[in-house]
């Protein structure tokens, strides 16, 4: 049997990268997936690839920062796919630049995509899962939430601050049976780092022990141990895929 034999699945940021690879990788465990994006456009070929697995797929538009948004696509995503068992708060963005020169509209919207979004869309599903009493949720953070960063304090702040979130909600929601965990993820191949000049890549491979970049299937790996019944006991964890940065 698969680990994830007809559960519903919500991802956001689903479109592409790391929430792309997680969508297909609960799919080919048997889950069946609300992919999330701005645009439902955005979301198009991951339901594709997931009903060519066998499975059902919705593509579902939502701002994740905008509360009536989220409201709106979960009481829509409830309708169609009836529960849901799982949720991952993918969705995020950067907008790097240095403290003293960084505008209060580049601070504010990552922390509303990012932060903000988690809150929104975790709050949203939480009536439905604290009532049937079982579920999952898995935050996206980041090693740079862990660690800190030179010109991505807005992420940093925001990375950190999903991790926050994470360890309080699973605190409050564990005696309904719902556990609440995050991935650090540290660098990760994937359209935010194929803007990367070749030298910035070879300075961050030099702080990596395993000496490469990882893949969005690592993070997806990651994500499923927490989505499945092997972590039935693990709640309130940060596990950092990251090639050992801040073992």
């Amino acid at each position: 049997m698969k680990q994830l034999e007809n559960q519903i699945a919500v991802v956001t940021g689903a479109g592409r990268g790391i929430g792309r690879a997680i969508a297909l990788k609960f799919a080919a465990q048997g889950a069946d997936i609300a992919a999330v994006d701005l645009k439902t456009d955005f979301v198009q070929e991951t339901v594709g690839e997931v009903r060519k697995l066998g499975r059902k797929a919705w593509a579902v538009a939502a701002n994740v920062s905008e509360a009536a948004s989220v409201e709106a696509a979960a009481e829509q995503i409830l309708k169609e796919a009836g529960h849901v068992d799982i949720l991952v708060n993918n969705a995020g963005i950067t907008k790097d630049g240095l403290v003293m020169r960084m505008s209060e509209a580049d601070w504010d919207a990552v922390l509303d995509i990012n932060l903000k979004g988690t809150f929104l869309f975790t709050k949203a599903f939480s009536r439905t899962l604290l009532k049937q009493k079982s579920g999952r949720i898995v935050n996206i953070a980041s090693v740079i939430g862990l660690i800190g960063n030179a010109g991505q304090c807005n992420y940093a702040a925001s990375k950190a601050g999903v991790i926050g979130l994470t360890k309080s909600c699973a605190r409050e929601f564990a005696s309904r049976g719902i556990t609440v965990n995050a991935i650090a993820p540290g660098f990760i191949q994937t359209a935010m780092t194929d803007k990367l000049s070749q030298e910035q890549k070879d300075a961050i491979t030099k702080q990596i022990p395993l000496a490469c970049l990882g893949q969005a299937e690592d993070v997806a790996e990651a994500v499923l141990f927490f989505a499945s019944p092997a972590a039935r006991y693990v709640t309130g964890q940060v596990l950092a895929v990251d090639g050992g940065m801040v073992m």
